[in-house]
């Protein structure tokens, strides 16, 4: 087993938060906490952290038996990462889903997938992996779930201290960069 290296642990960490995008997600997990009374931040959390790691160490061999290379993979991902980041930055909804019913799921659907762990996240860890060591992405999971823990556990008190305003300015931040890595991940993997 290699050594923990500190570099990719903070750009692994970096590149799961931006996708991740649990503080854009704010006002999202405030209306679904408004409309089902309660959600658990545990439960939620718990799930993120399973779908991650399990998706890092079997996403690969699920393109095995589809025929597909991890390359053309990141290629594919990097252009769903640079939709997600247009709809950051401008502020516009690319991607439309069906309105889940709420019940006692919430925290797991549509909470943890696919607003926390969807496509996007899945696509950017099979991504990460053809760059960065399993090790490091699996500490940048922990550190990521960990922090989607927290923003549920105090998403009240986050919405009071950033503000309507506040929020806005970190979805379009994070927007930038989420655009940057997609660019970067289309480099990498198509060698120009």
């Amino acid at each position: 087993m290699h050594p923990f290296i500190l570099k990719e642990i903070v750009s692994v960490t970096m590149i799961l938060f931006a996708i991740i995008d649990i503080l854009g997600a704010i006002p999202v997990i405030i209306q679904l906490r408004q409309r089902a009374g309660h959600i658990e931040s545990e439960k939620a959390s718990v799930v993120v952290l399973i779908l991650m790691v399990v998706f890092l160490f079997v996403g690969d061999k699920i393109l095995d038996v589809i025929g597909l290379d991890v390359a053309s993979f990141a290629i594919a991902g990097s252009l769903v990462i640079f939709f997600i980041a247009m709809e950051m930055i401008l502020g516009i909804h690319l991607f439309k889903g069906n309105e889940a019913e709420l019940s006692n799921t919430v925290s797991i659907v549509p909470l943890a997938f696919p607003l926390i762990a969807g496509a996007g996240t899945m696509t950017t860890l099979l991504s990460l992996k053809s760059q960065y060591q399993t090790q490091d992405i699996l500490v940048g999971i922990v550190i990521n779930t960990l922090f989607v823990y927290l923003v549920l556990k105090n998403v009240q008190w986050l919405e009071k201290l950033f503000g309507k305003v506040g929020i806005e300015i970190l979805r379009k931040a994070f927007g930038i960069i989420l655009l940057a890595i997609a660019i970067k991940l289309f480099r990498s993997n198509t060698h120009l």
